[in-house]
């Protein structure tokens, strides 16, 4: 990797982890953040998980698409404060196993306090990077991850990294933010674009090309919205003509064949 993707990794974990010690996404502006009721999830289902695993950071809810079944394994890339990882290991039960993964330590911190706390048995968090899982081959049901995979550099090692640790004819649900045409260069440098999600997009076609060059198959679109206005960020770039409906929160299901392609 880059000294120049590096720079960018150490600039998001910076970032993410003052949220994690603050508890509040007001400082990921301009971009990134809303309610998570906004976002689809269901209020049940917040009220299940501690209050404190809800950080608003996320572009949509792919746990309920995710279809997981009891005694399962599934694996949240990005994990954060955890919201995804203990809605999945209601679903999976005692007997299967939730497991998070995130760069940043005071992240990692917060969400294992949520896990002790909310008396979780069955959830794991790991310390790692996107591009090398620290999760063994072949051993996982089902990955999900929200609005994070564009905030790595290297996207292609986290899609090959998600087709090594999947089981054949394993699953993913993944919420992330994805470009309908080219930004401004103004906003493709702007650092604070990055962290929020926004200039570390790919446009649409890349983003599923490398996917699909990972070894993944059968994808389906599930949501399909402009991002912006869906987090009233309309204004945040000036209100530019050139990125109006461009940055798209995309929820999208695919899968590892049983057969490697």
């Amino acid at each position: 990797m880059t000294q120049q993707n590096e720079n960018l990794v150490e600039i998001v974990k910076e970032r993410y982890g003052r949220i994690a010690q603050t508890g509040s996404a007001s400082c990921c502006e301009p971009t990134c953040c809303g309610s998570s009721e906004d976002l689809g999830y269901r209020g049940n289902d917040l009220a299940a998980v501690p209050a404190a695993a809800d950080l608003g950071l996320g572009c949509g809810a792919p746990i309920e698409s995710l279809a997981l079944r009891p005694g399962e394994t599934v694996l949240d890339l990005g994990s954060g404060g955890g919201i995804d990882v203990f809605l999945a290991a209601r679903l999976v039960g005692p007997e299967g196993r939730a497991i998070g993964i995130d760069m940043t330590p005071e992240m990692l911190a917060r969400a294992r306090a949520n896990a002790a706390k909310g008396g979780f048995a069955n959830v794991e968090f790991r310390e790692g990077r996107l591009e090398a899982l620290p999760v063994a081959e072949a051993t996982v049901d089902a990955v999900t991850s929200n609005c994070v995979i564009n905030l790595v550099p290297d996207k292609e090692a986290v899609f090959r990294e998600i087709h090594r640790v999947l089981k054949p004819g394993g699953r993913l649900v993944i919420s992330d933010i994805v470009l309908d045409g080219k930004l401004p260069e103004e906003i493709e440098k702007n650092l604070l674009a990055y962290v929020g999600c926004v200039s570390g997009a790919l446009l649409r076609d890349r983003y599923f090309g490398l996917a699909r060059q990972a070894g993944l198959s059968d994808f389906e679109t599930l949501k399909d919205i402009d991002f912006l206005a869906a987090v009233g960020q309309e204004e945040t770039f000036g209100n530019l003509e050139e990125i109006r409906g461009k940055v798209r929160s995309i929820t999208f299901r695919a899968r590892k064949p049983c057969v490697r392609q």
